[in-house]
């Protein structure tokens, strides 16, 4: 039981890994800019993405479409 829990994990931990690395899609340099110690997300970011996450994004694109 323990073993199938750890390889499990083990699992889970690896494709996260590969993913994040691999195939999640990165992000460009024209889609986002740090300020203050944060990442800010251009309008340009938000238009490939194609719609809102109601998040009040700086510069979202859809704000006044609501």
């Amino acid at each position: 039981m323990l073993e199938e829990v750890v390889k499990s994990v083990n699992t889970d931990w690896i494709q996260d890994l590969y993913y994040r690395e691999f195939l999640k899609p990165k992000l460009k340099s024209d889609e986002f800019y740090w300020e203050h110690g944060k990442m800010v997300m251009t309008e340009m970011y938000h238009k490939r993405r194609g719609q809102c996450c109601n998040s009040n994004c700086k510069h979202c694109p859809y704000k006044n479409t609501k």
